[in-house]
């Protein structure tokens, strides 16, 4: 029996039980809209909840964190923190995924901008149109809406 469909049993041996309660006894609750521990525990969602941690680092160009960040750097450290590798450009970054369409993006592939076929910038696609991204100078790490159609996907492998 899963731990989640034992919580029902828990919660009816216990009476009245508390979160705490539960977890003490090796059970879970199921909240709507958080993932489960099996889904936060992957790469691309831990390179995006990293990415994410360091909103408002100002951009540097060559940098790589802790705090400060180029779009690349953000892409290599968070990733990084993930327990997976890069390169250190956006184009080598590219390069280096699996490239996928639009249609197949999930929060934590990475979002590539190009100029024909050139790739001048790289985000952390955060889900409905947006990426987590160090943009230029002057400007820092945010949530930003996807601003053109020139994009392509990677997902890291």
């Amino acid at each position: 029996m899963s731990a989640l469909n034992r919580v029902p049993s828990l919660m009816a041996r216990a009476g009245t039980a508390s979160a705490l309660t539960i977890a003490a006894v090796g059970g879970s609750i199921a909240v709507p809209g958080v993932a489960s521990d099996a889904a936060a525990a992957t790469p691309a969602t831990k390179a995006l909840q990293v990415a994410a941690s360091k909103k408002g680092s100002p951009y540097k160009w060559g940098a790589a964190g802790p705090h400060r960040f180029d779009c690349s750097g953000l892409t290599l450290y968070s990733y990084k923190k993930a327990g997976k590798k890069l390169p250190r450009t956006a184009a080598q970054q590219y390069n280096k995924t699996r490239h996928i369409s639009a249609g197949s993006r999930k929060a934590g592939d990475l979002v590539f901008f190009h100029s024909g076929s050139n790739v001048y910038h790289v985000g952390i696609y955060a889900g409905k149109g947006k990426i987590w991204h160090s943009p230029k100078s002057g400007e820092v790490v945010k949530l930003q809406k996807i601003w053109t159609k020139s994009v392509w996907y990677g997902r890291v492998k």
